[in-house]
């Protein structure tokens, strides 16, 4: 079995290291890019906006 990009569906094989799990730069790129615009989410109870440190989070709502 042959691992493909999660962006583009291309072969990682021959890919650099540094770019795996991705083809290339253009697409740990956009990958990144989803991340920062908010596409991509981790499940788990929503924080207050003005939340920066732990401390700062309301663990009992």
């Amino acid at each position: 079995m042959q691992a493909v990009c999660p962006i583009c569906s291309r072969s990682t094989a021959q890919a650099e290291p540094k770019f795996i799990p991705f083809c290339g730069e253009r697409c740990k790129l956009v990958d990144l890019g989803r991340w920062f615009d908010g596409d991509y989410r981790i499940a788990g109870e929503s924080v207050s906006p003005g939340a920066t440190r732990p401390d700062d989070i309301d663990y009992e709502h």
